[in-house]
């Protein structure tokens, strides 16, 4: 959640300067690399606590003994399987016959 906080933040910022830049009558395509850089510069120096979050919150889910993510469906499929047979042998190399 704190990565989609800090972008939003940072797109947020080169909206605002976007507009800014745009209204100045730098073009758009000036205006905007300018809005990202001072977006970048203004994130980088006074939003450092998120940043943080951010950069840990992606360090926890892409780690390698990080369990991966499941869904809902999923969980309930998972159970409802385990609540069927979970004791019944299971051979998937055998064909249906029907």
């Amino acid at each position: 959640m704190a990565f989609f906080k800090f972008t939003a933040l940072r797109l947020g910022f080169v909206l605002v300067f976007f507009v800014i830049c745009y209204w100045m009558g730098l073009g758009a395509i000036m205006s905007a690399v300018i809005a990202a850089v001072l977006a970048w510069c203004v994130t980088y120096l006074f939003f450092r606590a998120m940043r943080d979050a951010a950069s840990a919150s992606l360090q926890r889910r892409f780690r390698e003994d990080t369990p991966p993510a499941r869904t809902v469906a999923e969980l309930g499929d998972a159970e409802a399987e385990d609540h069927y047979d979970p004791n019944s042998p299971v051979n998937a190399d055998r064909r249906n016959r029907g």
